[in-house]
């Protein structure tokens, strides 16, 4: 398996993204349009980075200073956890409030108040596991 977030990472994560349908077709039919940095709590920027248009991937790699709609940190221990175990509402919302997930761009709250939104990230962490 390639590094966390690497280039050859996001790019298999690209694939397996737009492989699932209960991802990419639920975005799509909210025209769900994003730029989506993926790193760790102790960087001072993501490593990875997804561009999502209407709910399909179209650009994944390494972060090269784009402007993100959403940049989502962990600790590489937390990232692997839920990779080998995606979470689910719960526990994604006990990371949020513990401070083990950390938005440092994007509405947590206002993702979570929306199923349309939050069925897809969560399903997310399922498709990180086979990246």
């Amino acid at each position: 398996m390639a590094d966390l977030f690497s280039e050859e990472w996001m790019k298999s994560f690209m694939a397996q993204w737009n492989a699932e349908p209960e991802l990419c077709d639920a975005l799509a039919a909210i025209n769900f349009n994003s730029v989506i940095g993926y790193g760790f709590e102790d960087g001072d920027q993501p490593v990875g980075v997804l561009t999502v248009e209407n709910g399909k991937a179209v650009a994944a790699g390494g972060y090269n200073g784009e402007t993100l709609n959403w940049d989502i940190r962990c600790s590489a221990e937390q990232w692997k956890k839920w990779i080998a175990s995606p979470p689910g509402m719960m526990g994604l919302g006990m990371a949020f409030t513990s401070g083990k997930m950390k938005f440092k761009v994007g509405d947590y709250g206002a993702m979570l108040k929306d199923p349309r939104m939050a069925k897809p990230f969560i399903k997310s962490f399922t498709v990180m596991g086979k990246a």
